[in-house]
């Protein structure tokens, strides 16, 4: 079959790379791609939210599976879009209903169906122009430091951890009164702040039935230590190594399953990717953050431990045959070191010319911010490269990533070499 998969990142090269093995896989198109998609299938120059482009070239190049990467076209509606459509509501969309992806695009949302359906996650309250001094006088009911959220998308700046109930009240002020986050910020989120480790849960659902996936943690902060300024994520590592068996459990029974429920019990559609990320307080999983699609840079890591043919998959997605399905999992570590560009997370030139992408031959590249420009690749992002790796353990295969990246070279190349470092 032909698949058309939306995005230009590194998770979608991951997307790319994993459906190309597949013996379905006739012919991958990637819209719009990027230096490392084009290895796997066919860039094409149109936009993820360009609904109307997407349409004409469904239909004009038979393709029968539309995979969607990031969420900006999920939160617009992409899925009810081809529903809508009697040409197109027969062609599989991987992702949910624009209603189902508010548990991504507000977090408003998002609180309001944990708190409905019993899931445990942190007190909080939601906040806008109108409410604005019950906000201030919630913010002292906080034990600091206290998280501030912008209820829609900020491109993964929306969320603030403030060590002071003045900077939480003048911050908080910013986001709704001065539009800090733009139109994100029009409602903000306060929660009760969770004091423990992060990691991260992905589920496939076809709307019924549902498959855990490999679990992981990424590590966001730009510096080694974990410190600096949050970024999209400098890596991952999977699996991790206080996710064990008991904890899985705790998570299956009182969040996975009460959401699959939930989304049933409330009549949303939903057929795609969960990413669940959660905080681990004392060995008790509460949910951080609903995602309606698959990470970034966690793709990296969780699609190659998947042994399983991911069209396959994904087509029992889209028919409702998923509880067939049994996910077959590489029991081997993996470690994912994102390669970024100088002066990200914040300014940083692009257009540098990238050396060495063959040399090594031990991990896997994924590119995340490239450009192809004639025989030449040029970064044209903040985190340009994913550079994966299996190994015996989490040592292991981050030493395999940071070992391959010493290769790989551009003007102002930088990466942690510290991911996982609490497990090494």
């Amino acid at each position: 079959m032909k698949i058309l998969l939306l995005g230009s990142g590194g998770r979608e090269h991951a997307f790319a790379w994993k459906l190309s093995q597949s013996p379905l896989c006739e012919k991958i198109f990637v819209a719009p791609g990027n230096a490392g998609t084009s290895q796997h299938g066919q860039n094409v120059a149109i936009g993820v939210n360009d609904f109307d482009a997407i349409e004409k070239f469904v239909l004009a190049n038979s393709i029968k599976l539309v995979v969607v990467g990031p969420e900006d076209p999920l939160v617009n509606g992409i899925y009810d879009y081809f529903q809508s459509k009697d040409e197109l509501k027969n062609i599989p969309v991987i992702g949910p209903s624009k209603v189902g992806a508010q548990l991504e695009g507000s977090k408003a949302f998002a609180k309001q169906f944990m708190i409905r359906h019993n899931i445990p996650t942190a007190a909080y309250g939601e906040f806008t122009i109108e409410n604005l001094e019950d906000g201030f006088d919630f913010i002292d009911e906080q034990i600091p430091p206290i998280v501030l959220k912008a209820d829609g998308l900020a491109a993964g700046k929306g969320v603030l951890i403030l060590p002071e109930h003045g900077e939480a009240k003048e911050n908080l002020r910013e986001m709704i009164e001065q539009n800090k986050f733009g139109k994100a910020s029009a409602k903000v989120v306060i929660e009760e702040f969770l004091k423990g480790i992060e990691f991260s849960v992905f589920v496939l659902t076809d709307g019924v039935n549902y498959k855990i996936l490999p679990n992981a943690k990424d590590y966001k902060r730009i510096g080694e230590g974990d410190t600096g300024l949050n970024t999209g994520g400098m890596g991952c590592i999977s699996p991790v190594p206080f996710v064990d068996a008991a904890l899985i459990k705790k998570v299956e029974e009182r969040v996975i399953i009460p959401t699959i429920e939930g989304l049933k019990k409330d009549n949303i559609v939903y057929k795609g990717f969960i990413y669940i990320g959660f905080m681990n307080v004392d060995g008790e999983p509460y949910v951080i953050e609903y995602n309606c699609r698959m990470g970034d840079p966690e793709t990296e890591i969780v699609l190659p431990r998947i042994k399983n043919d991911l069209v396959e998959l994904l087509v029992a997605v889209g028919n409702g045959s998923l509880e067939k399905e049994v996910i077959e999992i590489d029991e081997r570590a993996a470690a994912t070191v994102i390669v970024a560009s100088g002066g990200y997370p914040e300014e940083y030139e692009k257009g540098k010319e990238i050396s060495g992408l063959n040399d090594a031959r031990d991990s896997i590249i994924f590119h995340a911010g490239t450009k192809q420009d004639g025989d030449k690749v040029l970064t044209n992002g903040g985190r340009v490269l994913a550079v994966t790796s299996y190994g015996k353990d989490i040592h292991d295969s981050v030493a395999k990533s940071n070992a391959a990246i010493e290769k790989i070279n551009f003007e102002g190349k930088y990466y942690r070499r510290d991911i996982g470092y609490e497990f090494r």
